[in-house]
């Protein structure tokens, strides 16, 4: 049995049985490297070793949600909500309801697609957008679930077909760099081609969310997550700071390409600004490290997971014993190469770093069952990006956790992992078999 398979099922089995996270992906990580012929000291030195790749962006999080909560502070938050409270209308009619519904989540859908090309600040948004908005969900009984299918699909389906941003960095210099070097001729212009008909599957998916999953009203317990400022809280100077705040903390982190500093600043804006002197700083800083731990801790203790995980090898002979299974059978060849790329990530929580790992062994495989340039583009491209939404170690769905859940009422696993893997992973599978095939 291979190790990669055996600690990816093990992760996913404990999620399930509802163990914390951090424990499933701690006890996996050290069943991983014992089945991949690691002694334990060796195991636990490399999951050491692996923890500092998550460091960074726990640390992002957790100045996000101190930056976060000063906002709420700010009366910017509380500003927003009352607006979209009050188009609901007087008379809290369903067609006024459904108006505000689908401009809630088509926004969404806008601020997540933007986070990855137009402002690439990708999850950042997240915990400053999302739980001041908690309070009007509820008020629609909006199922959470679909908003964390919205914001994953903004996510994902963008660097998969859009060449800028986030997307000109997994398309261009990871995809396409990695395809080249193991022996692919392929242009820049074929890559989001090759990759439409794979996000036409995770447009499928999303229809499939909105339309019949989770249509229905789901009740919550209306209440502000982040505390509403009185009426009088909700003045001009503090809001115009609230925005200078926003304004520098995305221009910081377009500048320095960090999500620590471009909070730190917005944070620092709002320290010395006065804007905060009914509330202690400090309070406001600890009650947002409270509310992103969770995420922070998870994802540490991914980095160190995906650490032993490729520390054993077996990532490699994973994907090379699939020429003695696959005999000469083009389209299970296709179908095997999605599936060991979706265990692949979801293991990792990275398509951005499955690639490099994968391009290696699938390019030369992919040319000698005569796949074309656009069929291989589109099998090792499906390949990575299958598990990143659907993972518990993910960025898709640890962000969306991450503000859906400021409350309490939205689960990691059952909210965010399984609902994005059931309507994402499986239509990518799909629509990406059919573009190895028919490309």
């Amino acid at each position: 049995m291979n190790a990669v398979v055996i600690a990816v099922c093990l992760m996913l089995g404990l999620s399930l049985a509802r163990v914390n996270v951090v424990i499933a992906l701690t006890i996996s990580a050290l069943v991983a490297g014992l089945m991949g012929g690691m002694d334990l000291q060796h195991t636990i030195d490399a999951f050491n070793t692996g923890l500092g790749g998550g460091a960074q962006i726990a640390l992002s999080y957790a100045l996000l949600g101190a930056f976060a909560v000063a906002l709420s502070h700010s009366g910017l938050t509380t500003l927003i909500s009352r607006k979209i409270i009050t188009l609901l209308g007087g008379e809290q009619s369903t067609s006024h309801h459904n108006i505000v519904r689908w401009v809630l989540l088509l926004s969404i859908l806008a601020m997540a697609i933007s986070s990855q090309n137009l402002l690439p600040i990708h999850i950042a948004f997240i915990p400053m957008l999302i739980p001041p908005l908690l309070h009007v969900m509820s008020k629609l009984a909006l199922d959470r679930r679909l908003v964390a299918c919205v914001i994953t699909f903004g996510l994902v389906t963008t660097y998969m077909v859009l060449p800028i941003g986030f997307g000109g960095i997994f398309l261009n210099n990871i995809l396409l760099a990695n395809l080249n070097s193991n022996g692919l001729e392929a242009v820049r212009s074929q890559i989001p081609h090759a990759m439409l008909l794979p996000a036409l599957g995770m447009f499928c998916g999303l229809l499939v969310a909105v339309f019949i999953s989770y249509r229905k009203p789901r009740q919550y317990q209306e209440q502000l997550i982040l505390t509403a400022e009185p009426e009088d809280a909700v003045n001009p100077r503090n809001i115009a700071i609230a925005v200078v705040a926003v304004v520098a903390t995305l221009a910081t982190q377009l500048y320095t390409d960090s999500m620590i500093f471009g909070a730190l600043i917005g944070f620092i804006i709002f320290s010395f600004s006065g804007a905060l002197k009914h509330v202690a700083d400090q309070d406001v800083f600890n009650q947002g490290v409270r509310m992103m731990a969770n995420i922070g801790f998870i994802m540490i203790a991914a980095a160190g997971f995906a650490a032993v995980i490729k520390a054993t090898g077996d990532v490699n002979s994973l994907v090379s014993s699939l020429a003695s299974i696959i005999g000469d059978n083009k389209a299970l060849a296709a179908f095997l190469m999605l599936l060991v790329g979706l265990f692949i990530t979801m293991g990792i929580g990275s398509s951005f770093s499955t690639i490099p790992i994968i391009a290696t062994i699938y390019v030369p495989l992919a040319m000698t069952f005569g796949f074309s340039v656009a069929a291989t583009i589109a099998l090792v491209g499906t390949a990575a990006a299958l598990g990143d939404a659907g993972s518990p170690a993910s960025d898709s769905t640890l962000g969306p956790t991450a503000g859906l859940n400021a409350d309490g009422q939205h689960d990691h696993i059952r909210d965010s992992v399984i609902p994005t893997f059931i309507h994402y992973n499986i239509p990518l599978l799909v629509f990406g078999w059919i573009a190895a095939m028919v490309l």
